[in-house]
């Protein structure tokens, strides 16, 4: 089986390929995550993901790809077509916090794989509702200090599960690696056995 990178700094990502048991090495990268102008969510998280994926390739060099996959995942929040990434700072957590408070809104999340034999991707939405918050629970879940770094100001793998009231969808795409179909690209890409599920 082949050797497999993943090229996303996320210790969520990481943690969630540990808890099913995938082998992989991580390799951080850097690209531009912006949003294009007119780019729905969907064609956003598919096109940073492949950007990833394709940017641990070009470092590693064809000569060093035969056995190796990368696999690759960026994960964005919409409510009504707008998008929200990770905050710069608690301010704009706080408004992205109360345009999600007591809606629905969507995870969306692009996965992508890849391999000298070829490509596997898959895009998964997940529709969140939260509760109504008050700017007092807003400031409570700041205190956590665990929403700067997380699409659309919080983590549901931590306190921010408080804030939660239904999901429609898979769990782990709220946390940011669809499991079910991680493991379908994981299997297209001969990572994983095929009786894996």
């Amino acid at each position: 089986m082949p050797r497999l990178i993943l090229a996303s700094g996320s210790p969520r990502r990481h943690q969630l390929l540990d808890s099913i048991g995938v082998e992989h090495l991580v390799q951080v990268t850097d690209v531009d995550e912006s949003v294009g102008v007119g780019e729905g969510p969907s064609a956003y998280v598919a096109r940073v993901a492949k950007a990833k994926a394709m940017a641990v390739v070009a470092r590693l060099g064809m000569g060093a790809t035969g056995n190796v996959a990368v696999l690759a995942a960026d994960t964005t929040v919409e409510r009504d077509g707008e998008i929200f990434g990770k905050p710069v700072d608690d301010a704009e957590a706080r408004a992205i916090l109360r345009r999600l408070s007591g809606a629905t809104h969507r995870v969306h999340t692009g996965v992508y794989g890849w391999r000298l034999t070829g490509v596997s991707v898959v895009n998964v939405v997940t529709e969140v509702t939260f509760v109504h918050l008050s700017d007092a629970d807003i400031e409570w879940y700041l205190g956590f200090g665990e929403h700067l770094d997380k699409a659309g100001g919080y983590g549901m793998q931590d306190a921010g599960a408080a804030l939660v009231e239904r999901i429609d969808g898979s769990p782990t795409n709220v946390i940011g690696l669809p499991l079910v179909e991680t493991m379908g690209v994981l299997r297209d890409l001969g990572v994983v056995s095929r009786g894996m599920r």
